[in-house]
């Protein structure tokens, strides 16, 4: 672990993403390839729930009003993150290594770098 603050946040946060991963796998009720899918799929599930929370939260839907707040907007992006986490986790073991690169493809790309 890096004596840098940042550093051993990342390693925190990748430390329970494996923790999350290996307790999905203990108690999954659907494995191979079908249990696969089943996991990526769950992350449509929760951009669903994103969504549903923006029209709560703007109160567009006129027969609902206003369900939702701006910190229950912040909830579930922070479990569409966690769940594409832990999703890349299932594919791979090297997870962090592989969206540590692909960050830096990205921030290179956009910013320049």
């Amino acid at each position: 672990m890096s004596d840098n603050p940042d550093g051993a946040r990342a390693d925190d946060l990748w430390n329970t993403v494996d923790a999350l991963w290996k307790w999905l796998e203990a108690d999954q009720p659907v494995g191979g390839r079908e249990g696969l899918l089943l996991r990526m799929l769950k992350l449509s599930e929760e951009v669903g729930e994103v969504a549903e929370a923006v029209i709560g939260a703007t109160g567009q839907n006129p027969r609902k009003g206003v369900t939702h707040t701006w910190d229950d907007v912040e909830a579930e992006l922070c479990d569409v993150v966690i769940r594409a986490m832990v999703a890349l986790r299932t594919l791979t073991p090297e997870a962090r290594e592989v969206f540590g690169r692909h960050l830096a493809r990205v921030a290179g790309r956009s910013l320049g770098e």
